[in-house]
């Protein structure tokens, strides 16, 4: 199911009938998880790189003890609203996405609070990105199998740092082209590839390089 607070963003999109990327934010255009180390450091609190996730990893500094559940959603929640303006482009992100939007349609499909997803747009035009941005919540598959039907274009590509919402993608539509971006390698060390994307990378260079020959070859 889509949130109908994306579906309502999604139905004022307009497309050219190229090809469509959709990218996801944090940790593939945005740094996220540096920051929010900061963020955590502050507040007596560290992120420990034992899997691939948060749940758990978020640690008191000084027990060990892991913060989880309710405290962990608002720890996220306050990040989001406190440092969402201010995030940082990871390396080579804003030039190859700006080069993408000269041969196809972009959509960044993000999953943040919808309360943040103003200063997550403000934030992006700052740093130069003109591309409509999506705030979802839960699973990505079904908003990436919306925003491709409603693209038209035969050629799609989905690119995201999260196992889960590469595998949702794969599941709701899976004629799109998915790429796994992981360019932390504390994290990614704990996945093992999957074997239906088209690419795992950890810069965008490849990706950059990746995305243009999938475009040529669907133009």
């Amino acid at each position: 199911m889509i949130p109908d607070i994306t579906k309502q963003q999604i139905a004022t999109l307009h497309f050219s009938g190229r090809p469509l990327i959709i990218c996801d934010v944090d940790e593939v255009v945005l740094h996220f998880t540096s920051d929010f180390e900061a963020f955590l450091g502050e507040r007596g609190l560290h992120l420990v790189p034992d899997s691939f996730a948060l749940n758990g990893n978020v640690r008191e500094r000084r027990s060990g003890k892991a913060v989880a559940g309710r405290h962990l959603g608002q720890l996220l929640d306050l990040f989001f609203h406190e440092r969402t303006l201010n995030m940082k482009p990871i390396s080579g992100a804003i030039p190859a996405l700006l080069e993408f939007g000269k041969q196809a349609d972009v959509v960044l499909l993000t999953n943040l609070p919808h309360t943040a997803g103003n200063l997550r747009r403000r934030n992006l035009e700052a740093l130069g990105l003109p591309y409509p941005v999506i705030t979802n919540s839960g699973a990505k598959g079904p908003a990436v199998l919306e925003l491709a039907g409603l693209s038209g274009h035969g050629t799609t590509i989905f690119i995201d740092d999260s196992p889960q919402f590469i595998a949702s993608a794969r599941e709701h539509a899976p004629q799109v082209h998915l790429i796994h971006f992981l360019q932390d390698e504390r994290f990614a060390r704990h996945l093992e590839p999957l074997d239906y994307v088209s690419l795992r990378s950890a810069t965008w260079e490849e990706t950059r390089r990746h995305v243009l020959q999938l475009i040529a070859k669907g133009a």
